[in-house]
């Protein structure tokens, strides 16, 4: 990472940045992401850059922006100069680098997902190359229980075997299990912090991991800045941003930011697909957003099982033209274009539930659902009577863990039903009689 700034970052700076210095406090005329976005595309359109606004004879290029931005304003922020250059040493004396959308470093996967959305500067100390490396996102509850912390640090632990980055927030709980259990391993992690990224970065539990490549810890807001609930939110979609497959461990239903950055994911944005904790303790939040269309994570407990969680892919969001809704594609290609005779279908003349199309709205042709979609029919032909998960595993040759999270996954589709006393799964009845 180049340790001076560009002419263009400098300016972006200027602009938006609050440039704390200690327990100093922002000038109010920073321009808003959505200011400096409008003011962005103004300056493309008169074809100049941000640079040219502190140039010598910038007083034109001002007013040419006045209808986007007061002229007096944008004077006053470019005043700031010292200010920065005051900043800027503090910066480097902690080996904290920064970079703006104007920059070749600027990480590629930001301005290709988020593109006019993506933060104009990123603070970061650390190995920046690994912002572009993809990997799993893992993100839950600040407070969660003992089970939960070693449930996660596994997780962690199998990211770094299998060579993948751990994404994650920082935050504590489920965030900090994740980062750790992938750096006790030897793994990368990238850590997208909402806060306090100076104090971080000079941990002395972290410093060798940043100075070795291991680790990269990056914000969108000045390194100083303190927490703020609205930043915190904002950064969640920088973090699935990041990733090529998301883990949701623990969520609130209906608040907190993990439940609204899994929400924005699942509704808005679909960068990659989301997963749910499917063991252990239930969760009201995880089985909401498991109806919204996140996938029951399949337990993976080796390299070549964890790789088939980045196979999939999220269901494209199409838009009705005439209510302008959301839908989804409820297509699912199908192994062979034939109608197979009622005869070859197992479900035909058992009184099974024959999967359709409209049962399948998660499922994308890829080898993983290729699986389950024959794995699917064998267990419900397994359950003519009531089964236990672990015979079902043992039927499939498979371990308890992934037979349990394939019951799960046709529990919460409505196919099955798991009766308690004794614990066994069996087909809902009302699916006997359509």
């Amino acid at each position: 990472m180049t340790p001076t700034l560009s002419p263009n970052t400098q300016a972006i700076l200027l602009l938006t940045a609050p440039l704390i210095t200690g327990r100093g406090t922002a000038s109010s005329d920073l321009l808003s992401p959505g200011e400096y976005k409008r003011l962005a595309r103004h300056l493309r359109e008169i074809q100049h850059q941000p640079a040219d606004l502190v140039l010598p004879d910038a007083a034109e290029i001002l007013r040419a922006c006045q209808p986007v931005i007061d002229e007096n304003r944008l004077k006053r922020l470019l005043e700031r100069g010292f200010l920065l250059s005051q900043v800027f040493e503090r910066w480097q004396a902690r080996a904290i680098w920064v970079v703006s959308r104007a920059d070749a470093d600027y990480p590629r996967r930001l301005k290709a997902r988020l593109r006019e959305d993506a933060p104009a500067v990123i603070y970061g100390c650390g190995n920046n190359s690994l912002l572009d490396s993809g990997g799993l996102a893992v993100v839950g509850s600040r407070h969660v229980d003992d089970s939960l912390i070693d449930y996660t640090m596994a997780v962690g632990q199998l990211a770094a075997r299998s060579g993948r980055t751990l994404v994650s927030g920082g935050a504590k709980g489920i965030d900090q299990a994740a980062m750790r259990g992938a750096l006790e391993t030897g793994g990368k992690v990238c850590g997208v912090l909402a806060d306090s990224l100076e104090k971080t970065t000079m941990n002395r539990e972290h410093r060798n991991l940043l100075l070795d490549g291991q680790l990269v810890l990056i914000s969108p807001y000045d390194p100083c800045a303190g927490f703020n609930v609205g930043n915190a939110m904002q950064r969640n979609k920088l973090i699935y941003a990041f990733a090529d497959a998301c883990l949701v461990v623990h969520s609130d239903i209906n608040k907190g930011g993990t439940w609204t950055g899994a929400v924005e994911q699942l509704d808005k944005f679909r960068f990659a697909p989301v997963y749910i904790r499917s063991t252990g303790e239930p969760s009201i939040g995880l089985d909401a957003l498991l109806k919204k269309g996140a996938l029951a994570w399949p337990n993976p407990n080796n390299e070549e099982s964890f790789k088939a969680v980045f196979t999939v892919k999220p269901t494209p969001i199409k838009v009705d033209s005439m209510t302008g809704n959301s839908i989804v594609d409820t297509h699912v290609a199908l192994a062979s274009p034939k109608e197979e005779p009622p005869s070859a279908n197992p479900g035909s003349k058992s009184g099974i539930p024959i999967i359709n199309a409209k049962e399948s709205l998660n499922l994308e042709s890829t080898p993983a659902n290729a699986l389950f979609a024959l794995v699917r029919q064998s267990i419900l032909q397994l359950l003519s009577t009531p089964m236990k998960d672990a015979e079902i595993a043992k039927s499939l040759d498979v371990s308890t863990a992934q037979a349990k999270a394939w019951l799960l996954r046709l529990v919460n589709e409505g196919i099955l039903e798991m009766q308690k006393r004794p614990a066994t799964y069996t087909i809902r009845q009302k699916r006997l009689l359509e």
